[in-house]
């Protein structure tokens, strides 16, 4: 698979999926502080993002393999956002509804570098592209 395709593919479902949790994380942040409220929605999007991934940003099979090691690449990405978010509302006073956006615009290039490294490292599993 062409390089540009499978990051086009990223990036609209990492839109996507960043929609569905940044709606999320905005109504969570009225019942609770945004270090909870952004835990919270990025272990829902690490699942909505590997179905996606898998399924049709490098259409590969879901595997047991993959999925454990694609929780690592959110670990990264987690670590380093959790870090950025904090460190933008605490110390340059962003505000807490801005900081993950921030993040994320950080952080993409790392986590699809990761992420096509992990579907894609044994390329029996990958699935026939129709669209080829």
């Amino acid at each position: 698979m062409r390089f540009n395709l499978a990051f086009a593919r990223f990036l609209v479902t990492g839109l996507f999926n960043t929609a569905v949790t940044y709606a999320l994380y905005l109504l969570f942040l009225q019942f609770m502080p945004y270090q909870l409220a952004y835990s919270i929605v990025f272990v829902l999007g690490i699942l909505i993002s590997y179905v996606l991934n898998a399924g049709f940003v490098f259409r590969t099979r879901m595997t047991l393999a993959t999925l454990a090691r694609f929780p690592l690449v959110y670990g990264a990405q987690y670590a380093l956002g959790i870090g950025l978010v904090m460190g933008l509302v605490e110390v340059v006073g962003l505000a807490t509804w801005l900081a993950p956006l921030c993040a994320i615009a950080v952080t993409v290039p790392l986590t699809f570098v990761l992420s096509r490294y992990i579907f894609t490292a044994n390329h029996k599993t990958e699935v026939p592209d129709a669209h080829q």
